[in-house]
């Protein structure tokens, strides 16, 4: 059975193999050729069932892309023909839409998540952070020292647990070297990048949750 042919896989050697003067053979591991009579039939039976399932694998992917595009693109265009119409635009912070038809069964959401690095004012932090554990002693619950050591991920030099550090800068504490480091980590977040994502939603009724559409394979 041969795999379907894709953009990823060149027609002519898309099942791997080939025929030379009359012989067939497949392709190794190493890029090379071995007869085909040489192979192990299990080995034959994986390769057929790998390069089929992959065949739908990549169509299914382009397909996702290409619907993402028309997805962005047909937003877009509503977003262009609202403004014009009513000189308004639908969004909030960062750029985040939402999209909701009429009877309230079907919800677009349109999300900005930014990629957020640290820059050097991270080493004053920890360096502040320290010496108020240090100081405070046993005043200092394990809580704080625990939630310090994830976020600044001691076992690993150089990295850092973001997830952490946020819930770090959420502690009320009045301690001023502590409030200068918490100003230290807020001085130290570099928006580096950002990326657009899509959530679909769905509910039977309108009195029922929002229940997401799944498109992510790893979670369907």
């Amino acid at each position: 059975m041969t795999a379907q042919t894709s953009k990823f896989v060149p027609a002519e050697i898309e099942n791997g193999r080939k025929t030379i003067d009359d012989k067939e053979y497949i392709r190794d591991a190493k890029g090379g050729w071995t007869p085909i009579e040489m192979a192990k039939p299990q080995d034959l039976l994986i390769d057929e069932q790998v390069r089929k399932i992959m065949g739908h694998a990549l169509a299914l992917s382009q397909q996702i892309a290409r619907f993402k595009g028309h997805t962005f693109e047909d937003l877009a265009s509503l977003d262009g023909m609202l403004a014009q119409e009513y000189g308004v635009t639908i969004g909030g912070a960062k750029g985040n839409k939402t999209f909701m038809s009429h009877d309230g069964l079907w919800r677009i959401e349109v999300r900005i998540a930014d990629f957020i690095d640290f820059g050097p004012e991270l080493q004053i932090a920890k360096t502040l952070i320290d010496e108020c554990l240090n100081e405070w002693s046993a005043e200092a619950g394990p809580e704080i020292r625990a939630i310090v050591t994830r976020a600044f991920n001691t076992d690993k030099p150089g990295q850092i647990n973001r997830s952490e550090i946020f819930t770090l800068m959420r502690l009320e504490i009045k301690d001023e070297r502590w409030q200068q480091a918490m100003k230290a980590l807020r001085d130290a977040m570099r928006v580096v990048g950002s990326k657009t994502y899509l959530r679909f939603q769905h509910r039977p009724h309108p009195e029922a949750p929002l229940e997401t559409i799944t498109i992510d394979l790893a979670k369907a």
